[in-house]
């Protein structure tokens, strides 16, 4: 079930008043009863009335962790407490039942929302304020004013991208230039009025401010592959510790286990995808090598299981 987005991209002043509901930018700041988006539920109705679709994720003060995972990481406030997937609203007295329950977060779920013309909404996740702004500087472009909302260490941009393109969560050919990650298709973030585990509130930077399209720099980045420049002499010595799998499967792993802390799972990633898609082919199944390369480049277990079954699943072949 999808639903059309009120935020159309390109409308400003009076416009972007009526679409909110009528009167001026202080009043659309309000979640309709006169109170700021200063709680949880403030946010989450806010994202319904605006065409998001929510579910409720763990809250950092809820008494445990209430997300649906066998065993919390320790990382409270973010974890899906219902399959968002298949659980995600846009009726506001459902959001009601479900906050009602106890202290939840309001998440969006990124994959179900349908914007203008049938776009799919992109979520820009930047882990330092400006991160994408420079990086679309250094390309000699300019980042376009969108619905942006702050969060703990950055921000998170909303925009609107061509449902045909079937993005995902990978960075393409920004991986190693973008600090930060992007939220696509079956994928959610954390929306406004949700409070992190440090104390930080996630803020609606200008609530007047509709998701805009995405820049054609940004979408041919993201469905570009990235070109990695191995280091040999590391990926020889990688080669040689997965010794004894079949070559195509040593391979992938030994450019998994040639990662440094902080690409890991974006390599796990794109090698569970070449994995995949050789696997379609006829050819070998990689998953054994890459789970082991993995866990010896640092991940946990958990970590690399589900980051390959979304690669798998994302290439449509099953892990």
């Amino acid at each position: 079930m999808t639903t059309g987005n009120t935020n159309a991209p390109a409308a400003t002043g009076a416009n972007v008043r009526d679409q909110l509901g009528g009167g001026s930018t202080t009043t659309v700041t309000q979640d309709g009863s006169g109170s700021q988006l200063a709680t949880p539920l403030d946010g989450a109705l806010w994202l319904v009335r605006h065409g998001f679709p929510v579910f409720p994720c763990d809250h950092p003060e809820a008494p445990r962790c209430v997300g649906l995972h066998k065993a919390c990481d320790g990382s409270r406030g973010k974890h899906p407490a219902v399959a968002f997937t298949r659980a995600w609203t846009l009726d506001e007295h459902k959001v009601h039942e479900a906050f009602a329950r106890g202290l939840r977060n309001p998440a969006v779920a990124v994959g179900a929302c349908s914007g203008p013309g049938g776009t799919r909404l992109l979520v820009v996740d930047s882990d330092r304020h400006g991160a994408i702004g420079d990086v679309a500087g250094a390309r000699g472009e300019q980042w376009p004013a969108t619905m942006r909302v702050w969060t703990a260490k950055g921000h998170h941009d909303y925009l609107w991208a061509p449902a045909a393109l079937r993005l995902g969560n990978g960075l393409g050919a920004l991986q190693g230039q973008f600090e930060g990650d992007v939220r696509a298709g079956n994928a959610y973030v954390v929306g406004p009025g949700a409070l992190h585990a440090t104390g930080a509130l996630y803020e609606l930077d200008d609530p007047g401010r509709p998701p805009v399209f995405a820049p054609a720099w940004l979408l041919d980045a993201l469905v570009t592959k990235p070109q990695y420049a191995p280091r040999r002499t590391h990926w020889q010595e990688a080669s040689r510790s997965v010794s004894g799998q079949p070559r195509g499967a040593r391979g992938l792993a030994a450019f998994v286990l040639d990662s440094r802390p902080g690409d890991r799972n974006n390599r796990l990633f794109w090698a569970a995808c070449r994995a995949a898609e050789d696997a379609q082919d006829g050819g070998e199944d990689a998953q054994d090598a890459l789970m082991e390369a993995a866990v010896r480049a640092g991940l946990s277990a958990q970590e690399a299981a589900a980051t390959i079954r979304s690669a798998y699943k994302r290439t449509g072949v099953t892990a």
